[in-house]
């Protein structure tokens, strides 16, 4: 049969490789099948859908391996693979980003399986959860701008749901409720820049639109500039990048602690994949327009989180996560230099940003999993709460140390300090050396919140007022602890025993990620 082809000679019968989207769609199926088998699940055996989920997730990484080689692509209106105007692509870069999101979902799983027998609705949550990581792994394959926009909102709005789904919860619902209508605003920003460029350009795809916006009519130029100046706003968002930011420190509170984990990870490798999607490879020839506009947002994000980390008291409520929610702003600001650097420079910077969202999506999670933890006997989650807890949990509080040591970039988090030169490597490199002043500073200063924290960690316990010293105290850890449910201990072992390997062999994550690049 001839192929129906259209007037410029491409064919309409697009080619599907199962192969290469098997990932993304392997999750979404197992998605769909918890769903359904919830309808029919007696009460007391939900527990299975947990596993099921994690199963799928698992699956889901395995099937990365025989695409390895990064070399295939699929939906393609044309068969010659050099023009490359294709819908998905699995290079090197999806899988990495890819290896994260599912990775990071996995591991959010784990810290989930206690809560959904506890609080959470397990149908909805396994169904949600799978849902939004089949948008996130879909998102970094993506190859055109329509492909993009739909992964990054089938990311998001189970997300939504996600923050929301502590019933019975005010914080929960408020904090829904925000992170909804400021995404939506943003996502309605991106959606007009995409049609400012499709107008200018009559392309949606990545690769064509960097060729055509290099001779777009004078009449339309500054249509194509505000189209790519409002396409960024929808990733700035999801990356927490300040002005965007104001959504976070409330839903990380107002959420279950492994949907935030799950946001300050996953959501953020949706955003900055996107970002690099976007800016790299589609506009590379107006570097000059966001080339500036990341580099200022990249500064003012790194001083506006480690400003407010730094105010968090240590006995007010919910301090630890929110200290965990500024800190992450802050990390935001770090990952966007590679990317602005990319604009100035003709060597490739995105390595940079891929390496340090490896190690910090594995020390994160895993600073999440020991609050998880701490808040079972301390649900006020305050910083004071962690005051001695290497008396009664030392492998836990070993492990919290040496999370929160990667973040600030000190030994022996190795990978950390690494991750953080090869980021300031790449501003001093493309010229950008007050940024790279800019960045120096914020990190002595998020120095002090993250040692702060450690040192309360091995400090004696306070005992309440007209109590014997060996007494629970009220504001510290309990003398007896609960025992810790198998799956966060899985988690905080997976991220322990991660963040070990990478510091002790830090070019294994900076040599992956420079592989990475398209």
């Amino acid at each position: 049969m001839t192929p129906v082809t259209t007037l410029a000679g491409e064919s309409l019968v697009q080619s599907v490789d199962w192969l290469t989207i098997a990932p993304p769609t392997l999750t979404a199926v197992v998605a769909l099948v918890v769903l359904v088998a919830d309808l029919f699940l007696p009460e007391e055996r939900k527990g299975i859908l947990g596993w099921t989920a994690i199963g799928g997730l698992v699956a889901a990484l395995a099937l990365l391996l025989p695409l390895r080689a990064g070399d295939r692509s699929t939906f393609c209106l044309t068969p010659d693979t050099q023009i490359r105007a294709c819908s998905y692509t699995a290079d090197h870069f999806t899988l990495v980003i890819q290896l994260l999101v599912l990775g990071g979902a996995l591991l959010t799983a784990l810290l989930s399986i206690t809560e959904t027998r506890e609080k959470l609705p397990a149908g909805e949550f396994w169904f949600l959860l799978l849902s939004s990581a089949a948008g996130a792994a879909l998102l970094p394959a993506s190859r055109d701008l329509a492909t993009l926009v739909i992964a990054l909102e089938v990311a998001s709005l189970p997300a939504f749901a996600l923050v929301g789904l502590k019933r019975g919860d005010r914080r929960s619902g408020e904090a829904a409720l925000k992170f909804f209508l400021s995404s939506v605003t943003a996502t309605a920003v991106t959606l007009l820049g995409v049609s400012f460029v499709y107008a200018a350009t009559g392309t949606l795809h990545l690769t064509e639109l960097a060729q055509r916006l290099d001779d777009v009519p004078g009449q339309l130029q500054t249509l194509a500039e505000a189209g790519v100046a409002l396409t960024l706003v929808g990733f700035a968002f999801k990356t927490a990048a300040v002005p965007f930011h104001f959504w976070v420190p409330d839903t990380y509170v107002g959420a279950p602690l492994p949907v935030a984990a799950y946001l300050s990870v996953v959501g953020k490798a949706v955003g900055f994949t996107g970002l690099i999607l976007v800016t790299v490879v589609a506009f590379p020839s107006y570097a000059d327009v966001w080339g500036p506009a990341l580099a200022a947002l990249a500064a003012l994000t790194m001083t506006v989180g480690n400003v407010a980390a730094l105010r968090q008291v240590s006995t007010r409520a919910w301090s630890a996560v929110r200290l965990l929610a500024w800190s992450s702003v802050a990390q935001a600001g770090y990952l966007l230099v590679p990317i602005a650097a990319a604009a100035y420079s003709s060597d490739d910077q995105v390595g940079a940003t891929v390496a340090y969202a490896l190690m910090y999506a594995v020390v994160n999670l895993g600073a999440f999993a020991v609050v998880a933890l701490v808040a079972r006997t301390h649900p006020l989650n305050r910083l004071a709460d962690y005051r001695g807890l290497y008396a009664t949990r030392p492998a836990a509080a070993l492990a919290l140390g040496f999370f929160l040591l990667n973040l600030a970039g000190l030994p022996p988090g190795i990978i950390g300090l690494f991750a953080k030169v090869t980021v300031f490597s790449a501003a001093v490199d493309a010229g950008l050396g007050w940024l790279a002043v800019v960045m120096a500073v914020n990190v002595v200063i998020a120095l002090y919140y993250y040692l702060r924290w450690t040192a309360l960690l091995f400090r004696t316990p306070e005992a309440a007022p007209g109590t014997a010293p060996e007494a629970a105290p009220e504001t510290g850890m309990e003398k007896v602890p609960h025992r810790a449910p198998v799956p966060i201990t899985l988690a905080i072992a997976l991220t322990a025993v991660a963040g070990a390997v990478l510091s002790g062999y830090p070019q294994f994550a900076l040599r992956f990620a420079a592989n990475s690049l398209f």
